[in-house]
């Protein structure tokens, strides 16, 4: 599953909140709600976070595997 905890760590180390997110940068509220819930993204949704950020897609994303019981 991809998680986005690292998306909050660099927002915060680049002093960007979800209010600026939403307000300047033109993401919509639930946008914001899926990257909390770590639901699907689109690509060009990733791409223009890393662009806002001036990040790359592993400072705000990764890879951890499903845990299935």
């Amino acid at each position: 599953m991809i998680v986005f905890d690292k998306l909050w760590i660099t927002m915060k180390n680049r002093g960007i909140t979800t209010y600026q997110l939403r307000e300047k940068c033109g993401f919509d509220s639930k946008t914001i709600r899926r990257l909390r819930a770590n639901d699907n993204m689109e690509t060009k949704t990733l791409n223009k976070l890393c662009s806002v950020l001036s990040c790359r897609l592993e400072d705000i994303a990764e890879y951890r595997e499903d845990s299935f019981s």
